[in-house]
């Protein structure tokens, strides 16, 4: 057993990426059932939502799970006293320094696991006292660093700067991929993309189906004056370009991205005017159809032990 299983109370070092319109209490609770770190996305719940999220996914499962809480969440507060006050045992932080909520959550007896872009911010995290990272690469969909370094560069850069377990993220959708993060240094995985298009994802099937029919480079980074993400190539990705590529300031893109666009398109299934984020990892999937939580563990956990012959 290494130091992930240890720290997350799991069998395989394997965590679900908390993401927005994708991972609630179901996808969670597969996950966590299946031998790996479910998360909850905090990102896109108002707090009593949350609070339903938590409470129905400690019914489904008795295996631990987590919450993943982007530190920009504008009731940053509220949901930290919920999580709290509803027992979670793990957060995931992402999306701020982790400097002043680190400590807050470690003296109420919470795991806490930072996201980080580059080796630099690795160390920060570190020094505000958080138990694991999160070195997510270029590859990965949703928000993402600005630095653009691949998980190929920053996996073994993070894991020489720190000496807390590393968890790698970014275009991990294969157990292979897993062996390889693992050869680098990493001593878990951090997998989106997959677990984002599966059956228990509330995600909307449209999207899914999108996805799924995803070739390489049909994904972009973008809006990266506000907060980066990998968007899929569609109507909204092409009036972005054209924005960015005329100078568009921080202002005019958030008036362009508005209110609600991932819900639009993430979870309402609006496939051309929506946001879509996803990582590059979905073109490796083509052909593989909705798949439920169980068969997507199985798959990763044959192609690891087949990896080692």
């Amino acid at each position: 057993m290494n130091r992930i299983n240890q720290l997350l109370g799991t069998r395989h070092p394997v965590v679900q990426g908390g993401m927005v319109w994708c991972s609630g209490w179901r996808l969670a609770s597969a996950v966590s059932q299946a031998g790996g770190l479910g998360l909850l996305g905090a990102g896109s719940m108002h707090p009593e939502t949350l609070r339903e999220h938590i409470r129905r996914c400690r019914q489904a499962t008795q295996a631990p799970f987590g919450v993943n809480i982007p530190l920009m969440y504008p009731q940053i507060e509220e949901i930290m006293q919920l999580v709290a006050d509803e027992g979670v045992r793990i957060v995931f932080t992402s999306a701020g320094s982790p400097a002043k909520w680190t400590g807050w959550l470690k003296e109420r007896g919470i795991t806490v696991v930072h996201v980080v872009s580059s080796s630099r911010f690795a160390r920060k995290a570190e020094e505000a006292g958080v138990d694991a990272v999160v070195a997510e690469g270029f590859e990965a969909g949703g928000h993402n660093g600005r630095e653009e370094t691949t998980t190929l560069c920053l996996v073994p850069a993070v894991c020489s700067a720190v000496s807390i377990p590393v968890i790698a993220a970014g275009g991990i959708a294969t157990g292979r991929a897993i062996r390889a993060m693992q050869i680098l240094g990493a001593e878990g995985v951090q997998i989106g993309t997959r677990f984002a298009l599966t059956e228990e994802s509330s995600a909307s099937e449209a999207f899914k189906l999108r996805c799924l029919d995803l070739n390489e480079g049909d994904t972009m980074l973008m809006l990266k004056k506000l907060a980066p993400a990998r968007l899929v190539k569609n109507a909204f990705s092409d009036q972005v370009r054209t924005a960015e590529a005329a100078g568009a300031s921080e202002e005019e893109l958030r008036q362009l991205l508005g209110r609600g666009r991932a819900k639009l398109g993430i979870f309402e299934g609006e496939l051309e005017e929506g946001e879509l984020e996803i990582g590059q990892a979905a073109s490796q999937l083509r052909g593989k159809g909705i798949q439920t939580v169980a068969q997507v563990m199985r798959e990763l956990i044959d192609d690891y032990n087949a990896s080692a012959q």
